[in-house]
């Protein structure tokens, strides 16, 4: 059982000293110490009340009649993995069952901040996935959520967070920070609001998450930094993460589902030779199917080691980098006294096969298997009916309306692997005074679902590839998780909306009047409590039916759920009209 280090402080002094059993010792491993980038062979690890005692030569005089003892066989011992940045409702999966899936790939820590779920059911979506958070056999901490609505003026969200809320949310457990301040515009600006939150979570002595998704270094950025965010996930190029470091935010690299981003910018470190300090590895957004098939954090250091970096130093920024900007070095990110004993052992830093983990203490997987159980809390009522559609919607529903023969049209350009899009334009025709979609158009619609408005608002998306009377809806609409349609056949997406309303939310794919799949997300339409093996499969069976629509793009649906981030260039949708993202202003769907 773990306890705080003031609790085993005078254990852990006996246990190093020998003049005490541990509860468990690793025997005989290859100790990493990315303290010192050094890889020492010949050493034991002595683990008291979930805690390491000491790292040493031989720990034979800590090896007592009920000390567990580990053979370690000349296997690397290296820290548990931590994720930088990430959101757990990325993965479909409630806390508990996002656990069950990383554990076995050696994550023993992350920081999430579940700003999806506030956006639906505010602090008490927040307070859920918290509590949740804090009951598992590793470490999940929460950031508290600082954008609901990430853009005010350009998106309505179920649940507004307040500035009170963020500070009321400070002095919670388990509250690390403040979750990624996407609204930068605003905070170059001076927002009071804002700058309200970053004020109140400095106060609370925690870190200020970022998110400045503009390629603009200059003066804006500048008035970013100084606004106070320490970080930023955002970065798509080697300039980016480097403007961020000089500026003293940690560059967090992303390699998600659908996020390739690690590629163009780990050459700051591995041909510029920059200081690694200031870098740090997260996944931002991982599908269950990527969790269940690929992993989880072994798969973005085994990546960033395939880039070129060193694999101690790919280690370092998947452990100690992160808890030290974080302020947790002191509990997390290496294999030193005093730590939480999160250790993974491994036969091979580069291919980094994930063989046993240790977790505070105890051995949570070996073998890629599961050896623990991660506890669930009673999901209300309230969190399981946040799909309101107010009417049933028809084809007509799903139309742009335009004169003359032939008009010209604003589409969202979809940019595989990247969260960016491009702001195009078309000519279309028209047809009985609607738009009708050709070639790369197809057919976009925002379904207002939180307050049952009927409302609908339509536009033109290109880059998905879908041939024939096709529909793929989704409550996952990130940030403000209303409904997402696209399509090119307007009668599909209304059958579409309406299977999702009877669902209760999740991702549906329609094609000639008739489904051919879906995964069901019943917990506030963005996640599910079943286990992530059945939620992967049911997503599997989802991208298979995209791929079946004609769709060949890598991870169809991440590119999908982000067509309404309206604080990411270029061009988004929105509950309130098509969104310049350049301008931060609505936009007309017909240009001309």
């Amino acid at each position: 059982m773990l306890k705080t280090w003031i609790e085993a402080q005078p254990r852990l002094v006996e246990v190093a000293a020998g003049r005490a059993p541990a509860d468990m010792v690793i025997r005989g491993g290859i100790w990493v110490a990315v303290h010192s980038g050094e890889a020492l062979p010949g050493h034991d690890i002595a683990i008291a009340d979930g805690r390491i005692a000491c790292v040493v030569t031989d720990a034979s005089a800590n090896i007592g009649p009920a000390t567990q003892v580990i053979e370690a066989a000349g296997r690397y011992m290296i820290p548990g993995l931590i994720d930088a940045h990430m959101h757990i409702e990325s993965g479909m999966l409630t806390p508990a069952r996002f656990a069950e899936a990383v554990i076995p790939h050696g994550t023993t820590a992350l920081f999430h901040d579940p700003h999806e779920i506030a956006n639906v059911m505010g602090l008490d979506g927040v307070r859920l996935m918290r509590d949740e958070s804090l009951i598992q056999p590793i470490t999940m901490l929460t950031q508290m959520p600082s954008c609901a609505p990430s853009a005010p003026g350009l998106e309505t969200t179920g649940h507004p967070i307040s500035a009170g809320e963020v500070a009321q949310a400070m002095g919670w457990e388990g509250i690390v920070g403040l979750g990624e301040m996407m609204n930068f515009p605003a905070v170059a600006a001076g927002d009071p609001a804002m700058l309200e939150e970053i004020a109140a979570t400095r106060a609370a002595g925690k870190t200020v998450g970022g998110h400045y998704a503009s390629p603009d270094l200059g003066r804006p950025f500048a008035a970013y930094a100084a606004g106070g965010a320490e970080d930023d996930h955002e970065t798509t190029a080697e300039a980016q993460a480097i403007a961020r470091v000089r500026q003293g935010m940690g560059a967090m690299l992303r390699y998600g589902s659908a996020w390739h981003d690690v590629a163009a910018q780990i050459t700051a470190i591995t041909v510029r030779g920059m200081d690694p300090a200031g870098f740090m590895l997260c996944t931002d957004d991982c599908h269950a199917g990527t969790l269940v098939h690929d992993g989880h954090m072994d798969r973005v250091v085994r990546h960033a080691i395939a880039c070129g970096c060193d694999p101690l130093v790919a280690i370092r920024l998947a452990t100690l980098n992160t808890a030290r900007h974080f302020g947790m070095a002191r509990e997390l990110g290496s294999l030193t006294p005093g730590r939480r004993a999160d250790v993974i052992l491994t036969s091979d830093l580069t291919a980094l096969p994930i063989e046993l983990v240790v977790a505070q203490g105890r051995v949570v997987a070996e073998a890629g298997r599961l050896t623990v159980d991660c506890p669930r809390i009673d999901w209300p009522a309230a969190a399981r009916g946040s799909v309101h559609l107010g009417r049933r919607l028809a084809a007509e529903d799903f139309t742009v309306p335009a004169t003359g023969t032939r008009a010209t049209v604003r589409v969202i350009g979809v940019v595989e692997n990247q969260a960016p899009t491009r702001a195009l334009t078309a000519d279309l025709p028209v047809e009985d005074g609607f738009v009708v979609p050709e070639g790369e158009a197809a057919r976009i619609a925002l379904v207002e679902r939180h307050r049952g408005t009927g409302g609908v608002v339509n536009g033109f998306v290109s880059g998905f590839g879908y041939q024939g009377r096709v529909a793929v809806a989704s409550t996952i609409a990130h940030d403000s998780h209303h409904m997402i349609v696209v399509g090119t056949c307007a009668e599909n997406m209304a059958a579409a909306v309406a299977r999702l309303g009877a669902l209760q939310g999740g991702i549906t794919v329609f094609r000639d009047g008739a489904e051919l799949a879906h995964v069901a997300l019943p917990i506030a339409g963005l996640i599910s409590d079943a286990p992530a093996a059945e939620v992967a499969a049911a997503a599997e069976a989802v991208n298979a039916a995209i791929r079946a629509c004609g769709c060949t793009m890598n991870n169809a649906i991440m590119q999908h759920v982000l067509l309404a981030l309206v604080v990411i260039p270029e061009l988004r949708i929105s509950d309130l009209g098509l969104v310049d993202v350049t301008r931060f202003a609505l936009t007309e769907v017909v240009a001309g």
